[in-house]
């Protein structure tokens, strides 16, 4: 029997949403009303991508010593070489981060990757909106405010901002001081409405990405995109960051909502996570009637020999494996 979604499983997740159960709280009728799934016209068109982060250690490396490592210009080099259709900028590794470059080097990369024919599928910064501290909230919001900006003059569509904390603090938890779930989901919902109005304001979608921690449902994902309740903000989904028992269910009640996606190697953050199988995901993504980017992302996770330049083709020959075998997949929910 097929573990895959029929249409009405889709459109009952995808529309209804009728608890966020993993959340453990219902969605209000109010607040289902506020969101709904990205209107598509056509089937499903999915361009490949590479997140920067795949470069990780070497970026790293670059930026304490431009002899070494490779730096954002030469990923540009490797995804064209390798046929990418984009490449996903992330702001860590621009010089200066977290105050913006200089425009004179932002325009010198846009042209580089235009010469390449490469697009420039999104950007995306580290914040920390769980924090019962205002003033951390605060300088997060202005860093995805002045990101945003920075985004608008690269071309970027979509830029991410996280749902978790950050360090020091291990867990949402321990940022909140234990504040109740529904108040710190108020906080969240808050500072991203006005990360979005300040992306409405220069064309830029605030992609809100599942990383654990306070987003491990899909239920928790569109519960917050509900509270937040801004055409500018929607789900940015990370392949290997809903840590339930079917992470593909997830993913296929958080499709129809999607602007953009991290896809991984494994459902989950270590080595012991089962690899992804992508025909599977690529089938619920085309269900979904998604068009845009579907960026890959690989991680060392401690691997001993992890190289990017071996595991970033592997997997680039996989998704185009699965896009391929799954072309004749329609969606299941309505198009124009």
């Amino acid at each position: 029997m097929s573990l895959l979604p029929t249409r009405r499983s889709f459109l009952k997740h995808a529309a209804l949403l009728p608890m966020a159960a993993g959340a453990g709280f219902p969605v209000t009728t109010a607040a289902r009303a506020a969101l709904a799934p990205v209107s598509r016209t056509g089937g499903a068109l999915l361009k490949t991508s590479l997140n920067a982060y795949s470069f990780l250690e070497l970026l790293n490396a670059n930026a304490k010593d431009p002899a070494k490592g490779v730096d954002l210009f030469q990923v540009c080099d490797f995804c064209a070489k390798h046929e990418f259709e984009a490449v996903d900028l992330t702001g860590y590794f621009f010089p200066g981060y977290p105050k913006a470059p200089d425009d004179a080097y932002l325009y010198k990369l846009k042209r580089h990757a235009f010469n390449l024919g490469l697009e420039i599928s999104g950007t995306g910064v580290r914040n920390d909106f769980t924090t019962a501290d205002k003033s951390v909230r605060a300088e997060g919001v202005q860093r995805l405010k002045t990101w945003v900006e920075v985004a608008a003059k690269l071309g970027a569509p979509v830029i991410r901002a996280f749902a978790d904390s950050q360090p020091p603090f291990k867990n949402w938890q321990q940022a909140s001081g234990n504040a109740p779930r529904a108040e710190v989901e108020a906080w969240l919902a808050d500072d991203l409405r006005g990360c979005a109005e300040h992306g409405k304001k220069f064309g830029v979608i605030v992609g809100v990405q599942n990383h654990g921690d306070f987003i491990n449902t899909g239920a928790e994902h569109l519960s917050l995109l509900h509270r937040v309740d801004h055409e500018w903000c929607a789900a940015l989904v990370d392949t290997g960051k809903y840590l339930t028992p079917d992470p593909y269910a997830d993913i296929a009640q958080v499709a129809p909502y999607a602007v953009n996606w991290q896809i991984k190697e494994t459902t989950g953050s270590s080595t012991d996570s089962p690899l992804t199988d992508m025909k599977k995901l690529v089938t619920l993504i085309r269900q979904s009637g998604y068009r845009g980017y579907v960026p890959i992302e690989t991680l060392s996770m401690k691997r001993k020999g992890y190289d990017s330049f071996v595991e970033i083709p592997k997997m680039l020959a996989e998704l185009r494996q699965a896009i391929a075998a799954t072309a004749s997949v329609t969606p299941l929910v309505p198009v124009k």
